[in-house]
């Protein structure tokens, strides 16, 4: 373990129904929490505390209705590296912000991106950024289209 690591917690069954709870309301307050739960406010807070300082728990976040933009383009990119440039390709990827998630895979690609712009003109733009990145040696996308 590194310094800048924090340190290694599992969670138990109690940090999994939290955090369960928190997928579904990321505002659920700890008086709400508790309830549900069972616990007493006070175990809760003691347990965000700790989710959150071993970095198990990243922060919260808003989640939106899949059809909330209409216009959203979203695709999955498959992403060939060259050589021993993984790391390299990986940081400047993380460095666009229509790359929604990045994945390693195996097989004959060496990433996957889940892809969300604003429109195709956007999309169009990142497609082009991605192809220019150092160590990238082919990619192939496939938009989706529609949710079943």
């Amino acid at each position: 373990m590194t310094p800048e690591e924090p340190p290694r917690y599992i969670p138990d069954d109690l940090d999994r129904r939290i955090i369960a709870h928190l997928r579904i309301d990321g505002r659920a307050s700890l008086s709400k929490l508790s309830d549900v739960l069972g616990v007493a406010r006070g175990t809760v807070q003691n347990r965000l505390d700790r989710l959150m300082s071993t970095g198990t728990l990243l922060g919260f976040t808003v989640r939106v209705r899949e059809a909330f933009d209409a216009q959203t383009v979203q695709a999955v990119m498959m992403i060939e590296v060259v050589g021993k440039s993984t790391s390299q390709v990986i940081r400047k990827l993380r460095g666009l912000p229509e790359i929604h998630t990045l994945h390693t895979t195996n097989g004959n690609w060496d990433l996957v991106a889940h892809v969300r712009a604003a429109n195709l003109g956007e999309f169009d733009r990142v497609l082009r950024e991605v192809r220019m990145i150092d160590g990238v040696s082919n990619s192939e996308t496939s938009l989706l289209l529609t949710s079943v």
